[in-house]
């Protein structure tokens, strides 16, 4: 009897140990590719933390692609805006509703690069859809180094 109970706790704490292991599927989060590669991964509570997007060695050809996931609901009026650091809107992108829950969002650096004053800007990426109307900002955009974007041009 012993053996059975100690077989029974050992599998349920087996089985805890797997579990308290296992990824957070179906969450609210957000990535940023700069040509397919993620540059930035938000998941779950560190939702709030504003990480700085440094695109000093990006080419104003790159693409850079949002992909937002709102815990597996399909998001609709999705709008992808670019604010100084004052909080003063400098551009927007609006993109067509999709069919599957996670679509790109993608724009050129070269869009960036064009909002850019002064070396010292800073600029701020923001999304926002019907699921988030308030919007949240994903990350800050850096491009230090890059003093003229005029220069970057091909």
């Amino acid at each position: 009897m012993k053996s059975i109970i100690s077989k029974r706790c050992m599998l349920v704490a087996v089985a805890t140990m797997l579990f308290s292991f296992a990824p957070n599927f179906g969450g609210e989060g957000f990535e940023i590719s700069l040509n397919g590669k993620v540059l930035v991964q938000q998941f779950g509570k560190n939702m709030d933390v504003v990480k700085t997007l440094n695109l000093e060695t990006a080419s104003p050809n790159d693409l850079l692609t949002i992909r937002y996931h709102h815990c597996g609901k399909v998001g609709k009026n999705r709008v992808i805006a670019i604010k100084d650091g004052q909080g003063k809107l400098l551009k927007e992108w609006r993109f067509k509703d999709v069919a599957e829950p996670v679509g790109e969002m993608s724009c050129k650096v070269q869009d960036l690069l064009n909002l850019k004053k002064g070396n010292d800007a800073v600029l701020k990426l923001y999304y926002a859809s019907t699921e988030l109307p308030n919007g949240r900002q994903l990350a800050a955009v850096s491009f230090a180094g890059k003093a003229d974007h005029a220069s970057l041009k091909k």
